[in-house]
């Protein structure tokens, strides 16, 4: 048996953010690393200074916009890019899926969706909807399979600041809440919620809200879900706020989990 840890981090641009990873990096033991909204080309990405601290890395990204890696210590047995269902747009820089042995991981940057009466809302919908069929096609809910990343949903009242004045927002309404239960239902259980039952936790802290880390206002938004394979094994899931204090920082935090495999 060994001790893995796997966390998922919105960097909000890889190359800005690389000197709080490498710093977060040296003093905690990671040996998965999702990361989203990294906010580069693939030519550019920053492979090499992950390389120099000991993670392979794929990727996909683009120009100052979107973009998914996985980092591995271990080698990886797998990987896939994008849904692969057919469907325009890919969201090849949305999604991204590794395994190491039968350990499966997947990463996503869900659609924020800027309005519930906007385009990108409805696409935010039929994103969740073909993250259901693509577990439905590809898993199965004996395996031990995580799915980490920015979701862009706060499934419960406790989950923001003031829920009551965000019932209209693209990442608390009722129906996106119930679209994203309903891709929960295959199979995950919420993994933070298991060891952090209570009230004022969250991951996202908006710049533009001020002091907001130091008051506490925030969204939980960044998750680890899990398979009930994957939680008997669990022994912790904690948010990290330690890099969202330091300068020059992502807009999130880091979500770490703990299993003994």
């Amino acid at each position: 048996m060994a001790r893995i840890s796997i966390a998922t981090f919105n960097v909000n641009s890889v190359r800005t953010r690389l000197p709080i990873l490498q710093k977060w990096l040296k003093d905690r033991s990671i040996d998965v690393l999702c990361l989203q909204e990294t906010k580069v080309v693939d030519d550019d990405f920053p492979k090499d200074a992950f390389k120099a601290m000991g993670y392979r890395s794929i990727f996909r990204g683009e120009k100052s916009y979107n973009g998914v890696a996985i980092l591995t210590k271990a080698s990886m047995d797998g990987f896939a890019i994008g849904f692969g269902d057919g469907e325009e747009p890919e969201c090849d820089t949305r999604v991204i899926r590794g395994r190491i042995g039968d350990f499966c991981f997947i990463n996503t940057y869900v659609p924020q969706g800027k309005a519930v009466d906007h385009a990108d809302y409805v696409f935010k919908h039929r994103f969740l909807d073909r993250m259901k069929a693509l577990l439905e096609r590809e898993y199965l809910t004996s395996e031990k399979v995580v799915w980490v990343g920015d979701m862009n949903v706060a499934p419960t009242d406790i989950d923001v600041t003031s829920p009551e004045k965000k019932r209209d927002h693209p990442c608390f309404a009722p129906d996106i809440q119930k679209r994203f239960e309903d891709v929960k239902g295959w199979g995950f259980i919420d993994l933070f919620r298991k060891f952090r039952p209570g009230e004022g936790e969250f991951t996202f802290f908006d710049y533009r809200v001020k002091n907001s880390l130091e008051r506490n206002i925030g969204w939980r938004i960044d998750h680890v879900l899990v398979t009930p394979a994957l939680e008997s094994a669990a022994v912790d899931c904690f948010v990290d706020r330690d890099p969202r204090g330091w300068e020059q920082p992502s807009d999130h935090a880091p979500v770490v989990a703990v299993f003994d495999l």
